[in-house]
């Protein structure tokens, strides 16, 4: 099932019908039933010809019982100058009223949050859900990371599956590149780059949302295909790793951080060795989110 049938929702539902999938049903659901029977409507006409044959249908929470994956992507979009933080009061208050009745249908799946902000909200489903910590996953940073390893593939003329390397931490301001552990080919992209290349390439990865924002007034392509890599590797019990937003007992925080995933949701997350410099940064973005999430509770 996918929640929000705007731009991000029907962008996972496109992508969805672009690959060879495990998925054989979408159920879409919005405030807006009417969206919500016209996106089916324009998707089932790429049936036909998509290289998987995939049920579409429209649908409401009661449905969700039959579900394996919940993905919700439905709130108030990011609008040009405003971050992601911003975001919180407005759509903490459409998640419960989503998470409630999904919890009362009798779902006994994984919560797939994409809705911003990401690592709050994820917080959130998991608190107002009441399950194990590993049947709720954020998106993350794994579009972060997608962006970083095709500018790092500009940069050092390879292709971008050819590189291994992870922005982490909250998906918003205060994330950052693990460049201690960045490789390409097992060479570290430290030793190919300078410090000065590497702080430009992560500040343009961190602030791409804001200048695509900025110019078309939203982002949905990428994190669409960023979804169906999720949902795969859930279904296909894949056990990839992908820095998804999951629960850091260290923190006490859902962040973005390379972790298992496979069927039973996350695994587990992978114990990297940060630097010095990156386990404080690491740190502070937790502390991001910890304040976002104050923000809600306080209310």
């Amino acid at each position: 099932m996918i929640v929000g049938t705007g731009n991000v929702g029907s962008s996972i539902a496109f992508a969805l019908l672009n690959q060879r999938t495990p998925v054989r049903e979408v159920i879409l659901t919005d405030i807006d039933k009417a969206d919500a029977e016209g996106e089916v409507m324009d998707l089932s006409d790429a049936l036909a010809v998509s290289p998987s044959f995939i049920k579409i249908r429209t649908g409401d929470y009661n449905d969700a019982a039959d579900c394996d994956i919940v993905v919700i992507t439905a709130g108030a979009n990011q609008k040009p100058d405003e971050t992601r933080t911003d975001l919180v009061q407005k759509n903490a208050a459409i998640l419960q009223s989503i998470v409630d009745p999904i919890m009362e249908s009798g779902f006994d799946g994984i919560f797939l949050v994409v809705a911003n902000p990401v690592d709050t909200l994820s917080f959130l489903t998991w608190s107002y859900a009441h399950v194990p910590e590993e049947r709720v996953i954020g998106s993350g940073t794994v579009l972060d990371s997608a962006r970083l390893r095709y500018r790092l593939s500009e940069k050092l003329g390879v292709h971008p599956k050819s590189i291994h390397a992870y922005q982490v931490g909250e998906h918003g301001d205060s994330e950052l590149t693990l460049w201690s552990t960045a490789t390409v080919g097992g060479e570290k992209i430290e030793n190919l780059l300078p410090e000065a290349e590497r702080d430009r390439i992560s500040k343009t990865v961190r602030d791409k949302a804001y200048e695509i924002i900025k110019k078309k007034g939203a982002t949905h392509y990428g994190i669409g295909a960023c979804v169906v890599q999720i949902i795969n590797c859930i279904l296909n019990d894949e056990r990839r790793v992908l820095p998804v937003s999951s629960f850091d007992d260290n923190t006490g925080v859902f962040n973005g951080f390379p972790a298992v995933i496979g069927r039973q949701g996350v695994i587990r997350r992978l114990e990297l060795k940060l630097s010095e410099k990156e386990a404080i940064k690491f740190q502070k973005s937790a502390n991001a989110i910890k304040a976002t999430i104050k923000e809600v509770i306080d209310e």
